[in-house]
């Protein structure tokens, strides 16, 4: 019989450096349990369960019927993309961008990530990371042989950089500054004064400060940019997604801008990488940002607000302490003194009362004491996870 296992072929260097994505692992594990006849609830991932708007929709059913629309599409996105873009912005955050040199649109933020990485971070320079924070930053940085240095995020400091440290840390070689607000995974809101000092720290130490904003929609009436503030687009890159204000996760767009030069720059990586959206795609994507205020109101207001009572239920059941002002899709909560750590609770949960909730050590070492809820679940879910949760914490 055939050996089909190599002896001699072995896997690029780079791979040593990261580990399989948390979510992916572990969502093997719940497909094994589901086969084994396990109903597992997943309060884990925060991908919208809700569609885009009708007319989104209608657009690209549109669009896939014409016999013209199914070639290769410019890098760059369409002209309708970058002008439906840059009206978002100037409606959402009275920031005025020009759709020709300062927005590229992205098959995702995730992408974004590696693009801009590519863009302005040579192997050996380094990277500012949040700790908590997305994990991305950290495994593509790694990726691309850049060195990772982290800085705290902390509760007692609404989960804000803490400037003072950050001026007493070494940034020699430091490229980029990877920052996210509404933060993800603490739910802390964005302020202005935290953006006026990215934008400040940005021109004083001429690092790159990237912000990662798909959040700002989500149990929040009052969205901002890190480009409101005066002169951010000369030094910071703004990341923006359709995946959670929009709901359209898995249709992969998103977008950054910044000056003409960033963009410049980004582009000619992202060019020589991809080739564009599917026309459909990106044509209803300019449809969907011009969704009314209602639904927005609706989507993402009302529909996550009485998600998030029953979040907040379920954190209490469990002992966690919690912020009520948090915004996003998430709710990050402090685990009780009696577990050793967060997995040690989601595990319990997830085995005992068929719940998986995320523990927090994935978004780093800031977080091994915290969990998070995700609210895209139907209610009838989260109504489900709070009663077999109310059932084990009574054993």
């Amino acid at each position: 019989m055939e050996n089909n296992q190599s002896t001699t072929i072995q896997p690029a260097d780079r791979l040593t450096a990261v580990s399989e994505y948390y979510f992916s692992r572990k969502l093997k594990e719940i497909a094994r349990l589901s086969s084994e006849g396990h109903d597992i609830i997943s309060l884990a991932i925060g991908s919208p369960d809700m569609p885009p708007s009708k007319e989104t929709i209608d657009k690209l059913c549109d669009v896939a019927g014409r016999v013209d629309a199914h070639g290769y599409q410019p890098s760059a996105g369409t002209h309708e993309l970058r002008e439906a873009m840059a009206y978002f912005y100037k409606r959402w955050y009275d920031v005025s961008l020009d759709p020709q040199t300062e927005i590229l649109p992205l098959i995702g933020s995730k992408e974004g990530i590696l693009h801009v990485t590519l863009a302005f971070v040579n192997p050996g320079d380094k990277v500012l990371v949040p700790n908590p924070g997305y994990p991305t930053y950290t495994s593509l940085s790694k990726i691309l042989g850049a060195g990772i240095v982290n800085y705290s995020l902390c509760e007692d400091n609404g989960w804000q950089p803490d400037f003072d440290e950050l001026e007493r840390t070494d940034l020699s070689g430091v490229r980029i500054m990877w920052t996210n607000y509404p933060n993800m995974p603490t739910g802390a809101a964005a302020q202005m004064e935290t953006y006026r000092k990215l934008v400040d720290f940005a021109r004083r130490h001429s690092i790159v400060v990237v912000n990662d904003n798909p959040y700002s929609f989500i149990l929040n009436k009052h969205p901002m940019s890190l480009l409101q503030i005066e002169g951010a687009k000369n030094y910071c890159i703004e990341f923006n997604s359709m995946s959670k204000s929009h709901n359209m996760p898995g249709w992969r767009v998103g977008m950054c801008a910044s000056n003409s030069q960033f963009i410049q720059w980004i582009l000619k990586i992202k060019s020589n990488i991809d080739s564009g959206m599917f026309r459909g795609i990106q044509l209803a994507a300019a449809e969907a940002y011009r969704n009314s205020d209602e639904w927005h109101r609706r989507a993402n207001i009302e529909t996550y607000l009485s998600r998030r009572v029953l979040a907040e239920k379920i954190m209490q059941t469990l002992g966690c302490t919690f912020d009520k002002s948090q915004v996003g899709m998430f709710l990050w909560g402090r685990i009780p003194d009696e577990y050793a750590d967060a997995e040690e609770l989601t595990e319990r949960l997830l085995h005992e009362a068929g719940v998986f909730v995320t523990p927090g050590f994935i978004f780093g070492s800031n977080g091994n004491r915290y969990i998070r809820i995700s609210l895209c679940a139907k209610d009838d879910k989260m109504k489900e996870a709070l009663e077999r949760i109310e059932s084990i914490m009574k054993k």
